[in-house]
């Protein structure tokens, strides 16, 4: 039997993606934006990130093998623009967090795996990290706020860690919890969101092949304000289904309620699919702001991964998928 490999029809040829070098080259790209330069908090923060790097334990998964079957039709955002626009609430609400971020103390790091599995266990992440093998993927990244990344994560698929726990029949859902330690994350002091940050998938969906846990980005074990050491990302959803810093994975049988479904179900649901034509109640999702160049362009049904992911949802009610 000869294997035939269909290109989805969101990928094109690697040629045409952003070389590494260029997508690298801090000085020429700030310039051509005419951002100017990091403040010196930032360089500082990077200095410290770096350091933090070079005594990273897993730091010789990376770079990880790329999988040549995930490709982008656009270039890849810059690593220095990526790394100085984040969401991660426990650590602010405004986008420059990355260096109020490096308070997060990765190690020692646990996740337990629970609920309805063979048996429960629970693994330091550094002996996880090397139980399944990493690789490199290009994904798009959609945010609800309606911007737009595209970025190099390393990881490993989710359903290889379905596999590993072992989920009994009777799950129907995988719940995601992060980290509790408002010393560490000031952020958890506020009393306006439901912490610790919560979010789930259906086992179907964790099944997809799209569905990833990354571990590292830009060849490099993932950054502190991206949701070091692991953090989950689903390409086809808006942004905040895809929880930093993962602590506790359970299969469950009662659908899970993420954080920001908690706060307000009306703007932000259970399902979270990307569709341009089901507006936020508050602004457009038509279209999408390109992080690094500003540009607006359409947005894509799925966030381009309809071929993938369209069957997962075959014959349910549209308007309830999307917000």
């Amino acid at each position: 039997m000869v294997a035939i490999h269909r290109r989805p029809s969101w990928a094109i040829a690697e040629s045409l993606a952003t070389p590494e070098a260029a997508y690298l080259n801090r000085r020429s790209l700030l310039q051509a934006m005419g951002i100017g330069a990091l403040s010196a908090a930032g360089l500082a923060g990077a200095a410290r990130s770096a350091r933090a790097e070079d005594a990273d334990p897993t730091a010789d998964l990376y770079p990880a093998k790329k999988n040549d079957a995930y490709t982008l039709d656009r270039p890849l955002t810059p690593e220095e623009i990526n790394a100085h626009y984040n969401n991660f609430y426990e650590y602010g609400t405004q986008k420059d967090v990355a260096e109020a971020a490096q308070q997060l103390v990765i190690r020692p790091w646990e996740i337990a795996i629970d609920g309805l599995v063979e048996q429960p266990m629970t693994l330091a992440f550094d002996d996880l990290v090397r139980k399944i093998p990493l690789e490199s993927r290009l994904y798009r990244h959609r945010c609800v706020e309606a911007w737009s990344m595209t970025i190099p994560w390393a990881g490993f698929p989710l359903k290889a860690l379905v596999a590993m726990a072992k989920p009994l029949g009777s799950a129907k859902f995988v719940r995601f919890e992060t980290f509790l330690d408002p010393s560490m994350a000031p952020g958890q002091n506020s009393f306006l969101y439901p912490w610790p940050y919560v979010e789930g998938v259906t086992i179907e969906e964790a099944a997809n092949d799209l569905a990833f846990i990354a571990t590292g980005a830009y060849d490099k074990p993932i950054a502190k304000q991206h949701g070091a050491p692991l953090r989950l990302h689903l390409p086809w959803k808006y942004g905040f289904k895809s929880i930093k810093s993962i602590r506790r994975i359970s299969f469950v049988e009662e659908r899970p309620v993420g954080l920001w479904e908690a706060i307000q179900p009306s703007e932000y649901g259970f399902w979270a699919n990307v569709n341009p034509e089901v507006p936020h109640p508050r602004w457009s999702q038509a279209t999408e702001r390109v992080l690094h160049t500003g540009e607006r362009v359409p947005t894509l049904l799925f966030n381009g991964y309809a071929d993938q992911v369209a069957g997962l949802y075959a014959g349910m009610d549209s308007a309830s998928l999307y917000m």
